[in-house]
């Protein structure tokens, strides 16, 4: 999920760079949501990881 995160990331910045500036913002803002999704995701399982050890 996170590479899903950096390669719109990185669309945008290419678009940003030629000047679609529509697309750019709406590939950051699917990066930037794909990106909390994989913070969350990412935190639920590491509590998971250290229940199951205790």
């Amino acid at each position: 999920m996170l590479r899903y995160a950096i390669i719109f990331l990185v669309i945008a910045v290419i678009a940003a760079v030629l000047g679609f500036g529509g697309i750019a913002g709406a590939a950051a803002g699917i990066a930037e949501i794909i990106f909390y999704i994989f913070l969350v995701l990412f935190v639920i399982g590491l509590i998971a990881h250290f229940m199951r050890r205790a």
